[in-house]
């Protein structure tokens, strides 16, 4: 029994007919009376998003109660920073997931939330000006005693709040999250999301310290081969070209479930591209699998767009590499998917368009339940689209744009020559995508050698 017990996944998927949702309870004080009251955690995944803890406390003597949300899953590995562009009813009723780190900025009305001074939870963007004006309302019958003109300063920035929670005016709201664990629910998905702005940025070193976050050589030396601190290779070790045709095992999280287990790893090389590292994951627990591929080699000069026409099966065998930081477009679908939506893979282009419809048939839409007819009849239109794709009832063009230049997809004449249905664009990468790739800060001139 208690070896089925083992095997259950940490972050479950939320079920209604789910007999045991794993539901912890703590003991913990009360900051309303200072009583002791009961805090229940849940372990879950939000589809699309990552793995999160739910908390719930409940005070019996008083009544408190307080709801919160962390992140389950491991910090990003960069910053994220959001503009939200709000001008109808349906803007405010957007899902927004934020953590602890999540600033808040309201340019229109010059108003803003700091990081760390809420807590994080799943909201959307009314609820955000509700809790704001609430908290403005918190002390003012105190403030009209003691002072009456910030009172009255105070109730005319409730005022504007009231209008933009009206729609008076349409407005903007600026999310900056350095932890990168936050999400804006998406009302058009899976087509493009046209009032949405998406930059990644790579944190400074103060707010990676302000995340627990340190490099090896910030971390006091403590004498032995401590596992986590990188080292140089010492005299006969082998590099990762001394390791062709080998596949490496290393101990990791499964990245559905969470529970340990094992991925391995192989350095192979593409033919008429270059080398790329291939790992993948088997979890025991849950059944999941995965596969990753990664660059083996430095980023290109130049980006990549590649274009290819899908009309017929031959189409659909070509052999696909998408790299971690290439984005997928099918205009004819009116789809753009992100770089990390799919992540790094090595497969056809039937193998990415599968994956694909099987990641938003399997998990449905942002939330679940709460999503609109509206929103579900698009997706259920979308996928019907995209079957006629993949049965070559339709054709349509497929696009990976890749600013890193770590992208491929096969040529079907002999010898490289010309392939009337692959059209391959290299573009100089705006400045924008070079800070995305952390490339603006790399110095290399004027290194002295040893």
């Amino acid at each position: 029994m208690s070896r089925d017990i083992d095997k259950k996944p940490i972050f479950r998927d939320l079920a209604a007919d789910d007999p045991d949702p794993e539901t912890t309870e703590i003991e913990s004080l009360c900051m309303n009376c200072g009583e002791n009251g009961i805090t229940r955690l849940l372990l879950t995944k939000i589809p699309f998003y990552k793995d999160v803890v739910l908390m719930s406390f409940d005070c019996e003597k008083c009544g408190f109660q307080n709801n919160e949300i962390q992140s389950g899953g491991k910090v990003a590995e960069t910053g994220v920073k959001i503009v939200l562009k709000i001008s109808t009813q349906r803007d405010l009723n957007r899902q927004v997931v934020k953590s602890d780190y999540t600033s808040v900025e309201i340019p229109e009305v010059e108003f803003e939330i700091p990081a760390q001074s809420q807590k994080g939870e799943i909201t959307t963007v009314e609820g955000i000006i509700d809790r704001s004006i609430n908290g403005l309302k918190q002390d003012q019958p105190q403030r009209r005693e003691e002072n009456p003109e910030a009172a009255e300063k105070i109730e005319q920035f409730i005022s504007k709040l009231k209008d933009l929670k009206e729609m008076k005016m349409p407005f903007s709201m600026i999310f900056v999250d350095i932890s990168g664990n936050m999400f804006i629910e998406n009302p058009n998905a899976p087509h493009r999301d046209t009032g949405v702005t998406v930059t990644y940025f790579n944190r400074t070193k103060e707010q990676d310290h302000s995340l627990g976050i340190y490099e090896h050589t910030e971390i006091e030396e403590s004498g032995g081969d401590e596992p986590g601190i990188l080292k140089p290779l010492r005299e006969g070790e082998h590099t990762l070209e001394d390791l062709q045709g080998e596949v490496l095992q290393f101990p990791t999280n499964c990245p559905d479930c969470n529970c340990p287990c094992q991925t391995n790893m192989k350095l192979t090389k593409i033919p008429h591209f270059k080398e790329v590292i291939i790992m993948a994951t088997n979890c025991e627990s849950c059944g999941h699998r995965t596969n990753e591929v990664k660059s083996g080699s430095a980023i290109e000069p130049k980006g990549v767009r590649i274009e290819v026409t899908i009309s017929s099966p031959k189409d659909l065998t070509r052999d696909l590499l998408k790299s971690e930081t290439c984005s997928l477009i099918l205009p004819e679908l009116d789809v753009d998917v992100g770089p990390a939506a799919l992540g790094g893979r090595f497969t056809t282009v039937e193998g990415i368009l599968v994956a694909m419809k099987e990641q938003l048939a399997e998990r449905g839409a942002m939330f679940g339940d709460s999503v609109t007819p509206e929103t579900s009849e698009k997706l259920s239109a979308f996928l019907a689209r995209l079957d006629c794709v993949l049965n070559c009832k339709e054709s349509a063009t497929l696009v990976l744009d890749d600013p890193a230049g770590n992208s491929y997809i096969q040529n079907l004449t002999d010898d490289c020559g010309e392939d009337h249905g692959l059209k391959i664009t290299y573009y100089e990468r705006s400045f924008e995508q070079n800070e995305e790739l952390g490339l603006n800060d790399m110095k290399t001139e004027n290194y002295e050698q040893d």
